[in-house]
C-alpha cells in the first residue's frame, strides 16, 4: 500500500528531493538547494545555481568541474543527516548551500533553517480583495 507524502518521514521526503534533483546538481560548481515545509511535509522544492561567471565584463559558463555523482551522492546523505538538528517546527524553508572550489575539487556546504508558522497564511492574508491601481494611493 502506497503511503501518502505526509506520512513518511521527512528525511525520506528529503531524500527523494535530491534524487530528483540530481541531474542539475550533478556538474553544477555552486548554488542553494530550497525545500518549503508545510505540516513537516515538502511542498515546493528547487535549485538556484550559478551557470556562468563574468570575469572583467567577459560572461561566459562557470569554469571548472562542478559536482561529481559521488559528491552528490554525499550532499543527499549530508542533507539528510543534519535534519537531526531540525528542532520541533513544521513550517518553514530549509536552504543547502553548496559550492565547489575549484583549485581542489573539493566541495562544501550549509544548511540554514528557517521557521515560520505564518507562511502558510501568506498567500491568503495579502491576496487583493480588489484590484487596486497605483493611482489610487496618490
Amino acid at each position: 500500500m502506497m503511503r501518502s507524502v505526509e506520512e513518511m518521514p521527512l528525511a525520506r521526503q528529503v531524500d527523494y528531493v535530491f534524487r530528483q534533483l540530481e541531474n542539475e546538481l550533478t556538474n553544477a560548481v555552486g548554488g542553494t538547494v530550497s525545500i518549503q515545509i508545510r505540516n513537516n511535509a515538502v511542498g515546493k522544492y528547487g535549485i538556484k545555481h550559478h551557470p556562468i561567471d563574468t570575469r572583467d565584463g567577459v560572461v561566459k559558463p562557470c569554469s571548472g568541474t562542478g559536482l561529481s555523482a559521488d559528491q552528490v551522492a554525499a550532499f543527499r546523505k549530508m542533507a539528510v543527516e543534519v535534519l537531526q538538528m531540525k528542532r520541533s517546527w513544521t513550517h518553514g524553508e530549509i536552504q543547502y548551500d553548496f559550492s565547489v572550489r575549484e583549485s581542489s575539487k573539493n566541495w562544501s556546504a550549509s544548511v540554514m533553517y528557517e521557521s515560520n508558522y505564518n507562511a502558510v497564511n501568506w498567500m491568503s492574508r495579502y491576496q487583493p480583495q480588489h484590484k487596486t491601481s497605483f493611482m489610487e494611493f496618490n
